[in-house]
């Protein structure tokens, strides 16, 4: 695997063609959800590109930049043992030097759920993945299905912009206790920890909820506001890609998302 830190690093070691390119991005602090985007890259590509991007704009001024996690050297090892072959690790120079003014804005679909809690984050999030993929044009990203708004926001991206690129939605990895794996979850106290499953506990509540024809939200809802120890921010239906029923709560300084597929 070869570490890249420029962009026309990253376009001199892609100029020559080789089937299809994969581009997972990412902001590193790597964990199996992680891994398993690299996996699907991987059977499926002829030449996989990791993106490991700490993107400063995606934070808002409730978050702490400083805080998120940080081990370049361990996510290099997990992202060579997955088979990585481009692993592009750029400053924040490197993307947005001295002078850029440049934003893409989404529309509707980003204004909700995610993007009234953060506003500003899918402008951040769709203006890096359009840079991402202008610097390594693949055939092929992949998302994970944890962040199921974020994907549907970088779908219409995709599709509004002409991008000729396929927008592949990886399922949520769980820890054996149900939890969606997240590089925020290093920041769960133990009891904190316990309190947290209290959110696929909800979205399993309004799965089973929709199956037999009662309130998901409602039912979803009940199961987290029984957990004192947690503040909901949202518990709501959305459309991505089918019926999705999504919810953020935060736990202590932790902010942690999930959502259920309730067609699957």
């Amino acid at each position: 695997m070869r570490i890249l830190r420029t962009v026309s690093e990253v376009r001199e070691a892609l100029r020559v063609p080789g089937g299809r390119v994969g581009l997972v991005p990412t902001m590193g602090a790597f964990h199996e959800g992680h891994l398993a985007l690299m996996r699907a890259a991987r059977e499926a590509c002829d030449t996989v590109v990791v993106s490991l991007f700490v993107n400063p704009s995606q934070f808002s001024a409730a978050d702490d930049l400083a805080r998120y996690p940080r081990d370049e050297a361990a996510d290099a090892r997990a992202a060579d043992g997955a088979g990585v072959d481009l692993l592009f690790t750029p400053s924040v120079e490197e993307l947005y030097p001295s002078g850029f003014d440049t934003r893409v804005e989404p529309g509707a679909l980003a204004t909700t759920l995610e993007g009234a809690s953060r506003p500003g984050h899918f402008r951040a999030v769709a203006t890096v993945c359009t840079k991402l993929f202008s610097i390594v044009r693949p055939d092929i990203a992949f998302f994970g299905r944890k962040d199921a708004q974020q994907v549907a926001v970088v779908k219409r991206l995709a599709a509004d912009l002409n991008v000729p690129i396929e927008i592949v939605a990886v399922p949520t990895i769980r820890d054996s206790d149900g939890l969606a794996l997240s590089s925020r979850n290093v920041f769960l106290s133990p009891a904190e920890r316990t309190t947290a499953l209290a959110l696929p506990r909800a979205l399993e509540a309004g799965l089973a909820a929709h199956r037999s024809g009662e309130g998901t939200v409602h039912a979803a809802r009940a199961v987290l506001d029984a957990e004192r120890a947690l503040t909901v921010e949202y518990v709501a239906l959305a459309d991505f890609d089918g019926p999705t029923l999504c919810a953020a709560v935060r736990i202590g300084a932790t902010r942690l998302i999930d959502n259920v597929c309730l067609e699957r």
